[in-house]
């Protein structure tokens, strides 16, 4: 390893680290919020939809992979479904309406009343994000926007935003990991 390497693993390092500090000693209400959301709609019969692109389609099925299976505790099962793996859903509907409705669809279809749904947006800006968050609102379903930046339309439009206020995808990606696995503990921890 050259020392220009070392030095950009510790400044990658450093990076993070100061985001989770920052985000750390932020307000927390929101994240909480999301949590009871979340609770009280498993607890309630309904479930968990989750989506958003690239990385923040993976922590969508991350999420959903820790509520269905187990985050830290042995329990029953809970209702969560990530909208980023059917590729034939996903490659039927981009075909057919555009690939901004892919979420929105699928949340007209799975989502009701007493649902949540979280679109995961780095930017906050992504048109089918934003388009699956409105479809959630109007058949009555919580949103919860987990966004970086200022959060921009999603953070607007949802009901319940989630922040993690940086430029830095890369970063805020690591920081959405983070707080996805609060959420799982604090849902986990009220209905184990």
């Amino acid at each position: 390893m050259t020392s220009g390497e070392a030095e950009r693993v510790v400044t990658t390092l450093g990076e993070t680290i100061a985001l989770h500090e920052r985000v750390k000693r932020a307000d927390h209400a929101s994240l909480l919020e999301a949590a009871h959301a979340i609770t009280s709609a498993l607890k309630g019969g309904g479930k968990l939809l989750a989506f958003g692109n690239g990385g923040s389609a993976a922590d969508a099925q991350h999420v959903a992979a820790e509520l269905v299976g187990r985050f830290q505790r042995v329990r029953a099962p809970l209702a969560a479904i990530a909208l980023t793996t059917d590729t034939s859903v996903l490659t039927s509907i981009g075909n057919d309406e555009g690939y901004d409705r892919v979420f929105a669809r699928q949340v007209e279809a799975l989502g009701r009343q007493g649902d949540v749904a979280l679109g995961i947006t780095t930017s906050g800006t992504s048109p089918n994000v934003v388009l699956g968050l409105e479809a959630a609102a109007a058949r009555g379903l919580t949103t919860i926007a987990l966004t970086g930046r200022d959060g921009a339309r999603a953070g607007t439009l949802a009901a319940i935003h989630v922040n993690v206020p940086s430029e830095s995808t890369a970063r805020v990606q690591e920081v959405h990991r983070t707080l996805l696995h609060v959420l799982c503990d604090l849902v986990e921890g009220a209905l184990a």
